[in-house]
């Protein structure tokens, strides 16, 4: 049997997968003020569990990253969804601080592989002029995850409460290993169900982003570190991710704190602003790959990525100076823009990795930068409620400066984006 468009399967399952992923993850803050009451917690315990959480992200993007360099795409993938989905069920069982502590741990230790897993399976499965449109499709699951889960959670909610909620969405992680399994077989190379043709593509325009040779061994650490282009997809990485993480994690908060909004509230609206990151997540995909037609990958990457952080700054210059007290839909449809040029630019950002280094190496690069992007999530995460104790200005602020830093960071450390490990 062979199926036409194998690849396509592959990164709609990955897409899956990550809504999946942003469902588990954003359950916690929509059901968290019943689950905090429950559990006798205040927004203090909330901070924390957002650190515990980006913490054991920040070490679980490298370890999966180094984990899928060694085992393969195909287990990787089933190790950590098993992982994330097990720990959210384990949520419906928190007594507690201690308790609720270890399993947030567990989810973002799990979670955190399938940003690497995407980077390396598209490094494998896509030659490089799709590349982008790939990434999109699969960062257009973390949107598209953030639109279903607050009607998803919120009727799970209403219907079953909080803790059987969390069993049923843990229980759907865990069923999509099935189709995954079956599906994804083998590395293209191997893979029973590819036809030539698809196989030539893949392998086209000098993609050395396809799956290595069994012996084949990756760079390490220090030997990636070495290269001044690495510092340009790490750097990028701090500065990009606390963008996307200030709303994920705290928009909830904002709506209810700056505009009184119950629970119902909260879920009827927010998805208005991922749907923005979902169109971002396509379109920048898109836009790149249209752009490779008729120019360098290097010259199609960076004006890709430029553009996001523009639409990204002028987004959060609306926040700043357009929305008060008797605006919140004002602010949900600036976010919508914020977070379209977030997902712009970040599907062409992650790319790089693949773009720069070969198949062994593509997972450990992914993975590294991860961390360093959870890691400034960590500090943001920190330092929020310290600095809106009367306003979250302060906040809008920073990261809006932070989306010039993305671009200065990709232009100063990447003089040209091709292969640089020979």
């Amino acid at each position: 049997m062979k199926v036409r468009g194998l690849r396509w399967w592959i990164i709609t399952l990955i897409c899956i997968a990550t809504v999946i992923n942003y469902i588990d993850r954003t359950a916690f803050g929509i059901m968290w003020p019943e689950m905090g009451k429950d559990l006798g917690m205040d927004e203090a315990d909330y901070a924390v569990m957002l650190n515990i959480f980006m913490i054991t992200y920040a070490a679980g993007k490298f370890l999966s990253g180094k984990l899928y360099d060694i085992i393969g795409t195909r287990l990787g993938f089933v190790v950590s969804i098993v992982l994330w989905s097990v720990a959210s069920v384990f949520h419906a069982f928190a007594r507690g601080l201690f308790s609720l502590t270890l399993f947030r741990g567990l989810l973002g230790l799990g979670e955190a592989g399938n940003w690497p897993g995407a980077v390396k399976s598209n490094g494998e499965w896509f030659p490089v002029k799709q590349r982008a449109i790939a990434q999109g499709i699969f960062n257009a699951g973390a949107s598209l995850g953030s639109v279903i889960a607050p009607v998803l959670i919120a009727f799970l909610y209403g219907s079953f409460g909080w803790r059987s909620t969390y069993i049923i969405i843990g229980a759907i992680g865990i069923l999509w290993v099935i189709p995954w399994l079956i599906i994804n077989k083998a590395t293209p190379e191997n893979h029973p169900w590819i036809t030539e043709e698809e196989l030539n593509l893949i392998k086209s325009s000098g993609n050395a982003g396809t799956a290595s040779k069994s012996n084949e061994k990756g760079l390490s650490v220090l030997n990636i570190l070495k290269y001044r282009e690495a510092w340009g997809v790490l750097s990028a990485s701090f500065f990009i991710e606390p963008i996307w993480w200030l709303f994920v994690g705290w928009m909830p908060l904002y709506l209810h704190s700056k505009f009184g909004f119950s629970i119902v509230e909260i879920g009827s609206t927010i998805w208005i602003s991922y749907l923005g990151g979902m169109a971002g997540s396509l379109v920048g995909g898109w836009y790149c790959g249209k752009l490779i037609e008729t120019k360098t990958v290097d010259a199609a990457r960076k004006i890709s990525i430029t553009i996001g952080c523009v639409l990204i700054f002028l987004g959060l210059l609306g926040i700043i100076f357009l929305v008060d007290g008797d605006s919140p839909m004002t602010f949900i449809y600036i976010v919508s823009l914020v977070l379209f040029g977030f997902q712009f630019a970040i599907g062409n950002l992650q790319t790089l990795s693949s773009d720069l280094f070969k198949g062994p190496s593509v997972g450990t690069l992914a993975g590294l930068a991860g961390s360093i992007g959870a890691l400034s999530v960590i500090v943001m995460n920190w330092l929020i409620p310290k600095i809106t104790t009367v306003s979250y200005t302060p906040a809008f602020i920073i990261i809006a400066i932070l989306a010039p830093l993305t671009i200065v960071s990709v232009f100063f450390f990447i003089r040209k984006i091709e292969q640089v490990e020979k």
